[in-house]
């Protein structure tokens, strides 16, 4: 079965390479030039990943945007091993556009196929909290001539201010005409304030994870669904929310289909959380086109935000596509 063509439907697929699952996998992976080497966390049989292979299996997979093959460092990790780490990255990321380019050119060559014709590929940017590195990741990865532009390497334990730091000052370094994109980020108030440092594009489990752990976003802040509070609560989660979950259910029901732990309270929380995170994305994108997008809160009351570290263009363009 196309899986790719049955959930994406109209919408752009993205697929990541694995750099970041691997790195989850610190204590059963070996890191060289080639590649990486690592065990299942399933039946410890022993795989290798290089940036070929990534390419190759994103090009079969037959998504949209393909990402190239990167190593995620830890936090803290001192400037040699986040050098030495970004450095990687690059040569790596060279070999992913090499691989890219000779699919693109060569649809059935070489024992891959590129099944879907014009599919992108995004370069990331590594380098860490080290501004130097940061600075020298962007400008080797502008070079290669991306697609597009991610920023990784965030949210993996830093500060809150310490990630808003280096996404402004990253952003701003990236081509303007280009989409940039913020891996594994975040909570609400982290797209409101990525937002406003230039950010167009974003990826996070949050908003189905918590979903499944009874965690759902509001206006009016969080809420912990499985709280007795809402045993008796007959109001919709978010009163201003138009998706499903809050046209047709109350808190209350939706209580006990946690407690009782029905699938169905899986399903009906993470339309909502998905339907808010969306929701919060397209009144950013109205803010922005009216110069307000940290005046537009993800939740309310509004929270006072710390200021913007460098104020970067938004890709509206490519905004306005997703």
């Amino acid at each position: 079965m196309d899986y790719i063509a049955l959930w994406g439907g109209p919408h752009p697929i993205l697929t990541d390479s694995g750099g970041y699952q691997v790195f989850s996998l610190a204590s059963r992976r070996v890191i060289s030039e080639q590649g990486v080497r690592f065990q299942s966390y399933l039946d410890g049989s022993v795989h290798e990943l290089s940036p070929e292979l990534a390419t190759d299996i994103q090009a079969q997979l037959g998504s949209d945007i393909a990402m190239v093959f990167d190593e995620c460092t830890t936090y803290p990790a001192t400037a040699k091993e986040t050098r030495e780490s970004m450095e990687r990255t690059l040569r790596w990321a060279a070999r992913c556009r090499e691989r890219h380019a000779y699919l693109a050119g060569n649809p059935a060559g070489a024992g891959s196929s590129m099944t879907t014709p014009g599919q992108v590929q995004f370069g990331i940017v590594q380098g860490g909290f080290y501004p130097e590195l940061r600075e020298a990741s962007a400008s080797g990865t502008v070079a290669l001539d991306f697609d597009a532009y991610a920023i990784g390497g965030l949210s993996v334990g830093e500060p809150t201010m310490a990630m808003y730091e280096v996404v402004g000052q990253t952003a701003a370094l990236l081509p303007p005409e280009k989409p940039r994109y913020l891996m594994g980020v975040g909570m609400p108030d982290d797209l409101v304030e990525s937002v406003a440092r230039g950010i167009d594009l974003f990826d996070c489990v949050l908003p189905t994870r918590n979903a499944r752990n009874g965690q759902l976003f509001t206006r009016s802040g969080p809420i912990s669904i499985k709280n007795s509070i809402f045993s008796d609560d007959e109001r919709p989660l978010d009163e201003e929310c138009l998706c499903y979950t809050c046209r047709h259910f109350s808190r209350a029901y939706l209580r006990h289909l946690y407690m009782a732990k029905e699938i169905t309270s899986t399903t009906l929380n993470t339309l909502h959380n998905l339907h808010f995170y969306l929701d919060t994305m397209r009144r950013k994108q109205r803010g922005y086109c009216v110069g307000q997008v940290r005046n537009v809160p993800a939740s309310l009351p509004p929270k006072v935000l710390p200021p913007a570290v460098t104020k970067s263009p938004v890709n509206m363009k490519f905004v306005s596509r997703i």
